[in-house]
C-alpha cells in the first residue's frame, strides 16, 4: 500500500492557503479565452466554478442531468450555512470553525483543508450577500444567526429553512450571466457517462443527451466534477431520487481513487418512514433542533398512546439527559446513534416497519409558549408547512416525529490539496470529494464547502494546472476518444440486451439499499459487512442477467438512464462494504459493533486507523492506499460533548 501525497503546504497554519495562493501560477488574462473546462453539475460547487470560471475569460462547458441547473440537489438544503463573523461576540473564530469542524469530523480529516475552508467561510457570506441572497437580519440589520449540532457558538446564516434554495439562485444568477456573455454553454439534460483520458490526463468526456438518447463527445483541457454525493446507494435517503455515483464512479474506473466510500452521514431529523415499499425520505433541517426538544416515551406501553396523553414525567429527554453540555445540539452521528438506541429498546413512535417502531418526537411547545406562535413560525414557518403537506400533522400542534435517515457522503473523489484528484487534470469539488469533513459532516457545512470550492479555490488551482501543462489538439478521431465511445455503446447495449430480462432497476436498487442499511448503515459489524459482500456480488451479477429496460436508447428512456446509476450503485455498494470492513474503528457516524465503548460510544484507533483510504480500481480486486493524517495544530482527544 502506497502513502499518498496530499501536496499539503508547510509552515503556520494560517498562512499556508495565502502563502500557496502565491505560489500557484497564474494564467495571463489575453489567454484565458484560449482554454476550455469542463464543469459536470450545476449546484453550488458547479454553477459557482462555472461563474467564477467564466468571469475571469475562459471558455466553459456545464452540464447536468436535470431540466435547468436550478434543479440540482443543493436547493434541498434548509437549515443554513456555517461562516466566523462572530456577529453574536459569543466566542467564534476561523480556530474555533476549525476545531469544531475537526473534532466533529473525530480526527479523520485534513488540517490544510479544514483551516482553508474556515478561514474562507466569511468570504463566501460577503459574496452571497453581494448578490442579494436574501439571508434573515436582526433588528439592528445585522445578519441573523443560529446554532447547529456540534458547536455551542451561533455561527450559522440562514434564509429560514430555504438556504441552499436562495444561495443556489444566487450562484445560478452569476452563472446565467456568463452563459449571456458566451463564456459559459450550458447543456441541460445531459448525463456525463465516461471520462476520456488521453496520455493519463483527463481530457473530456461523454455525454449521452437524456431527451434524444444521442451520445456526444466534448473535449476540453481539463475536468471537473462537482456531481454531488453517492447517499442513494442506500435506495431509502434524503437525497433526491436523480442524485447518483455515475459521474464519480466513471472516474473512479479510469483511474481517480475512490477516498473513504463508507464514510456516509445518517441525518437524524427525517421523517420516518410509513410503509416498507416507501421510494424517498424527506429532510428535516437540522436546525430544528435549536428550538425542538427530542424525546420518547420513558414507558415501552405509552409508544401507541398520543403524544398530549404522556404526561411530562412519563417522557425521556435522553439527548438533554445523556449529553447535558450540548443536550439537543449534539452532532448528527450521535444523536442518530442515540435516536436508533431508544428505538430498537422499543420505545420508538409512530408506523411499525419490518416489526420495529422507528420514530421519537421534536417537540416545539416549550418554545412556542415562551416566544409565541408568530417568532417560532417565522423562523421555521415553511418547514412546518412542508411537515404538515408530507404527514397531515400541524408540528405547531402536535410533536413531530423523526428517525435517521442516510444524508450526506463524507466519502468521495480523493483529493489533494489543490483539490485535483489522482487522474491528472481531473479536479472534483464540493461533496463529490472526500476533503473537509472526516468521518462525520456537521451540520451547515456543505454549503461552506461547496461554495468555498467553487468560489475562492478551483478557480486558482485550475489555472496553475493550465498554466504549468502543455496541450495537444484533439478531435473526435482520435483512437482513445473512439475507444472511449465504444465502451459507452457497448455498455448501452448490455442494459439494453439482458439474456434473461425480468426486473426493472427499481426491483435492483431496493434489494441493495436493504443489503447496505442492514449491513453498512448506523450500526456495522465484520460478519454481516463479509456477507452483505457475497450478496451484492450475487446481486449484481443477477443484475446484468436480468435488468429488463423496455423503449430504445436512441429516444427519451428513464428505465436506460436508472438502469446505469443502479450498476453503478451496485458496484459502489461492494466498495463501501470492503471499506467499512476493513476499517477495524468506530469512528464518526460509523458505529462498529464490535469497537465500541462501554456507554456505545464511538471508539477510535488512531494508532492503526488514522488515516484516509484511498482505493484504485482493478479488474480483479481493487487495491487500498493509505494517506496517514499528521495532527500538527490539534491533538486528537475522546470526543466528549457531555
Amino acid at each position: 500500500m502506497s502513502v499518498l501525497n496530499a501536496k499539503e503546504p508547510i509552515g503556520p497554519l494560517e498562512k499556508r492557503w495565502k502563502k500557496h495562493l502565491f505560489d500557484l501560477a497564474l494564467v495571463a488574462p489575453q489567454n484565458r479565452n484560449k482554454h476550455k473546462i469542463i464543469v459536470i453539475g450545476t449546484g453550488l460547487a458547479g454553477a459557482s466554478l462555472c461563474a467564477t470560471l467564466g468571469e475571469a475569460g475562459y471558455q466553459v462547458d456545464s452540464f447536468c442531468f436535470q431540466d435547468s441547473p436550478r434543479r440540482a440537489h443543493s436547493i434541498a438544503a434548509q437549515g443554513g450555512i456555517n461562516a466566523t463573523k462572530n456577529y453574536q461576540n459569543d466566542g467564534d473564530s476561523i480556530w474555533r470553525l476549525f476545531y469544531d469542524t475537526i473534532k466533529g469530523g473525530d480526527f479523520r480529516a485534513r488540517e490544510s483543508n479544514v483551516y482553508r475552508l474556515a478561514q474562507l467561510s466569511a468570504n463566501i457570506i460577503d459574496q452571497a450577500v453581494a448578490q442579494g441572497v436574501p439571508f434573515a437580519r436582526e433588528y439592528s440589520g445585522y445578519l441573523a444567526n443560529r446554532s447547529f449540532g456540534g458547536t455551542q457558538v451561533s455561527r450559522t446564516f440562514y434564509a429560514r429553512g430555504q438556504t441552499g434554495q436562495q444561495l443556489l439562485l444566487g450562484a445560478y444568477g452569476a452563472m446565467s450571466r456568463q452563459i449571456q456573455n458566451g463564456q459559459v454553454t450550458h447543456h441541460s439534460r445531459s448525463e456525463m457517462l465516461e471520462v476520456i483520458t488521453i496520455d493519463g490526463k483527463a481530457r473530456g468526456v461523454i455525454v449521452r443527451n437524456l431527451v434524444s438518447g444521442k451520445l456526444d463527445v466534448y473535449l476540453a483541457d481539463c475536468v471537473v466534477l462537482c456531481t454531488g454525493g453517492y447517499s442513494n446507494a442506500y435506495y431509502l435517503s434524503t437525497n433526491a431520487k436523480g442524485c447518483n455515483t455515475s459521474a464519480i464512479w466513471r472516474a473512479y474506473k479510469k483511474g481517480a481513487y475512490f477516498a473513504n466510500p463508507s464514510f456516509t452521514q445518517i441525518h437524524p431529523t427525517c421523517i420516518p418512514p410509513t410503509f416498507e415499499d416507501q421510494s424517498k425520505l424527506t429532510l428535516m433541517s437540522e436546525s430544528l433542533r435549536n428550538d425542538g426538544r427530542i424525546w420518547a416515551p420513558k414507558n415501552k406501553a405509552d409508544c401507541t398512546k398520543k403524544p398530549s396523553e404522556i404526561k411530562e414525567q412519563d417522557r425521556d429527554y435522553f439527548l438533554e439527559r445523556l449529553y447535558p453540555a450540548f443536550a439537543n445540539l449534539v452532532p448528527r452521528d450521535v444523536a442518530s446513534r442515540a435516536v436508533k438506541h431508544i428505538c430498537d429498546e422499543g420505545r420508538g413512535v409512530g408506523s411499525k416497519i419490518h416489526g420495529k417502531r422507528l420514530g421519537v418526537y421534536l417537540d416545539f411547545s416549550n418554545i412556542i409558549d415562551k416566544t409565541g406562535l408568530e417568532a417560532v413560525e417565522e423562523k421555521y414557518g415553511n418547514l412546518f408547512e412542508m411537515y404538515q403537506r408530507i404527514t397531515d400533522e400541524n408540528p405547531c400542534e402536535t410533536p413531530m416525529k423523526i428517525y435517521p435517515a442516510p444524508h450526506y457522503s463524507m466519502g468521495g473523489l480523493w483529493v489533494d490539496y489543490n483539490l485535483m484528484t489522482t487522474l491528472d487534470g481531473l479536479f472534483a469539488g464540493g461533496e463529490a470529494n472526500f476533503s473537509d469533513h472526516g468521518a462525520n459532516r456537521l451540520g451547515a457545512s456543505a454549503l461552506m464547502q461547496g461554495l468555498a470550492d467553487g468560489y475562492f479555490i478551483l478557480p486558482h488551482t485550475i489555472a496553475n494546472y493550465l498554466a504549468r501543462n502543455t496541450f495537444d489538439e484533439v478531435d473526435v478521431n482520435h483512437p482513445q476518444v473512439k475507444q472511449s465511445f465504444e465502451k459507452v455503446e457497448q455498455r448501452i447495449n448490455q442494459l439494453m440486451n439482458a439474456p434473461d430480462a425480468q426486473h426493472s432497476p427499481e426491483y435492483f436498487h431496493q434489494r441493495l439499499g436493504k443489503i447496505l442499511w442492514d449491513a453498512c448503515g448506523m450500526s456495522r459489524e465484520a460478519s454481516k459487512l463479509e456477507q452483505a459482500i457475497e450478496d451484492i456480488e450475487h446481486l449484481k451479477d443477477q443484475f446484468w442477467q436480468q435488468i429488463k429496460i423496455t423503449g430504445i436508447d436512441q429516444d427519451f428512456n428513464q428505465t436506460l438512464e436508472r438502469a446505469g446509476r443502479v450498476a453503478d450503485f451496485l458496484e459502489l455498494g461492494i466498495l463501501m462494504c470492503k471499506d467499512a470492513l476493513g476499517r477495524e474503528e468506530s469512528c464518526g457516524a460509523h458505529a462498529r459493533e464490535e469497537y465500541l465503548s462501554a456507554a456505545g460510544e464511538a471508539k477510535r484507533d488512531d494508532e492503526n486507523f488514522s488515516y484516509v483510504s484511498a482505493w484504485e480500481y482493478q479488474d480483479q480486486d481493487d487495491l487500498r492506499h493509505e494517506e496517514h493524517l499528521n495532527f500538527e495544530f490539534i491533538k486528537p482527544t475522546t470526543r466528549n460533548y457531555k
